[in-house]
């Protein structure tokens, strides 16, 4: 089984590509955003890890981890961050590898793991390939507007925060053009499936 690392900058159409891969090939798609939120739920190991941290103040009336106001207090304290940080990567590394095993024990052919975080984490260093989803910055503007109804000063603000198109390109193994038609999109990912499929026997479910 290949363990395939996707990454990409806010707005690239990661989603619609995971999507396509999920319905086209043998293959575990996990997104790292739906395993923290799935881990933070109450009684779960990163809300015991939160709640230890920064108390009980950030549970709502039902217990619950009140994410805006948990990242509110971490973005003024970047101590606090980095506590977090180096505490919920072990149980969320724990659970991926847990996921992963349990799709190389059902046969899938891919197992792709979703996060911005590839790169700083060193994810090339566990997975057999690193992809990067690319859109250019218009595109990228114009699908947070539509899709996301996000303003100009929003989109700025989380563009500014992004990695810069070169260091994804300098860090990933192939790169997926995602601005124009998502039948070009397509194309490109059956050929490098096909590539895989060519030079592994475990591909022949693709």
């Amino acid at each position: 089984m290949k363990y395939i690392g996707i990454t990409g900058g806010v707005g690239s159409g990661k989603s619609r590509v995971l999507s396509w891969l999920e319905e086209n090939c043998s293959c575990r798609v996990l997104r790292s955003d739906d395993l923290a939120a799935q881990m933070m739920k109450k009684g779960g190991s990163l809300w015991q890890i939160y709640r230890d941290i920064l108390g009980d103040d950030i549970l709502d009336a039902e217990g619950e981890i009140d994410r805006p106001k948990t990242a509110a207090i971490l973005f003024r304290d970047p101590g606090l961050l980095q506590e977090v940080n180096r505490r919920t990567h072990p149980p969320v590394r724990s659970e991926i590898e847990r996921q992963r095993e349990a799709a190389e024990h059902e046969g899938k052919a891919f197992f792709f793991l979703e996060s911005a975080v590839l790169i700083e984490e060193k994810y090339n260093e566990i997975c057999d390939e690193l992809w990067y989803v690319y859109a250019d910055a218009d595109v990228r503007r114009r699908r947070l507007k539509q899709q996301r109804g996000y303003t100009d000063a929003r989109i700025d603000a989380m563009l500014k925060n992004q990695q810069d198109d070169s260091v994804f390109r300098n860090a990933c193994d192939f790169t997926i053009d995602n601005s124009g038609d998502f039948r070009d999109t397509e194309r490109q990912l059956l050929d490098k499936l096909s590539g895989l499929k060519a030079g592994s026997s475990h591909a022949k479910h693709v």
